[in-house]
């Protein structure tokens, strides 16, 4: 299905369009997905749309063109391919989190690791309290097709400061204002999850008290880097 987008909202959606192409990029740089698996999605700002990557097309065939532009209900309104197999779980996160821009969706290693034991990667590491503001939770299992996958990352992650939450068996959804935010938490997941299934190799995790990781959060969040 292909419909006419004209104005701001053209102007806006071929800005995304080469984002979240350009984004999936870093996806391989990081080492996150294999062959086709994983996607990245960002909402396209004054509108109900978003742009995802299209299904089964490997990673260097990728281009703005071909991304693929949904409503919030998940339908297409412009591309030649069909999109993502994890479209429905980005539509439902954008409908039920209006404050998130950017969703992507990973298989790393040790984040899948931790995500088969259905266990959550404590926050044992500042990087982590910086980050994700404490554990990184996990989600409940559920099959692709419908809203289950949605249901479960809002659920999950709305009472959390955690931008990104392991489906239980499956793997990373991650949010972000916006695209590019969202792959930073991805990267960030696997590079905790990563360290911390290390560390435990070693002997007994020591926790970061509840009050450092709240002022840890705190400084990231709103001192870090250039404002």
């Amino acid at each position: 299905m292909t419909t006419t987008i004209d104005g701001p909202v053209r102007e806006a959606v071929d800005r995304v369009r080469v984002q979240v192409a350009a984004l999936h990029a870093q996806l391989v740089r990081y080492e996150l997905v294999v062959w086709t698996a994983g996607n990245v999605s960002g909402r396209v700002p004054g509108s109900d749309l978003f742009v995802i990557k299209p299904s089964g097309v490997e990673y260097d065939e990728l281009t703005p063109e071909s991304m693929i532009v949904c409503t919030l209900d998940g339908e297409v309104v412009e591309g030649e391919h069909s999109p993502s197999s994890d479209t429905a779980a980005h539509a439902y996160v954008y409908r039920h989190m209006p404050e998130v821009g950017g969703v992507v969706h990973t298989h790393s290693t040790y984040a899948c690791a931790w995500a088969a034991r259905a266990e959550p990667v404590p926050c044992v590491l500042t990087a982590m309290a910086d980050e994700f503001g404490g554990p990184i939770p996990v989600g409940p299992f559920a099959l692709i097709g419908n809203d289950d996958i949605g249901i479960g990352i809002v659920e999950t992650l709305k009472d959390s400061r955690s931008p990104a939450v392991l489906m239980q068996n499956h793997g990373v959804f991650s949010i972000g204002k916006d695209a590019k935010a969202a792959v930073k938490a991805a990267v960030m997941c696997e590079d905790v999850a990563r360290s911390v299934h290390i560390a435990r190799q070693g002997g007994e995790l020591v926790p970061i008290p509840q009050d450092d990781i709240d002022r840890l959060y705190d400084r990231y969040q709103n001192v870090y880097g250039q404002r």
